[in-house]
């Protein structure tokens, strides 16, 4: 596995609310950017998704891939890993909630590595970027809710 990506911010809500916007994927189109189609290819036993279908149109880079989840039991973390996808040969991600009185420190770990070879610099500039968006929009939506 390619070297990893993290970035943190901190939210305005509980960990509990940020992981059940997380675990809402059919929402996912409302409020992502780029997340256009979203379908649950396996329920989990615990009621969250075990693995998800995305369609992702980000202008030049479209993609559709398979991600299986794993939810922590103290619903502090969840970590993913690519099942399939076109672009992606590999994905590991992870997103840990630290609780810091009334608001939460999430912190959002990626490594993508591409069918196409891409230089490590590269590499890591768009896994920042999309770490950064992502994190913006998910603060965006839990402190609205």
């Amino acid at each position: 596995m390619a070297d990893s990506s993290t970035q943190s911010l901190t939210m305005d809500a509980a960990p509990a609310d940020i992981m059940a916007t997380i675990a809402d994927f059919p929402a996912y189109p409302d409020w992502t950017g780029a997340v256009k189609q979203v379908e649950i290819t396996e329920p989990g036993s615990d009621g969250r998704a075990r693995r998800v279908k995305f369609g992702l149109d980000a202008g030049m880079i479209k993609d559709t891939y398979e991600l299986e989840y794993t939810w922590a039991a103290d619903g502090l973390s969840v970590s993913w890993d690519l099942v399939s996808g076109q672009m992606q040969k590999s994905q590991h991600g992870s997103y840990v909630l630290a609780p810091q009185g009334g608001r939460t420190e999430v912190t959002y770990t990626l490594s993508v590595q591409l069918t196409v070879p891409l230089i490590g610099v590269l590499r890591r500039k768009a896994e920042r970027t999309i770490m950064d968006t992502a994190l913006k929009e998910l603060r965006k939506r839990v402190e609205q809710a």
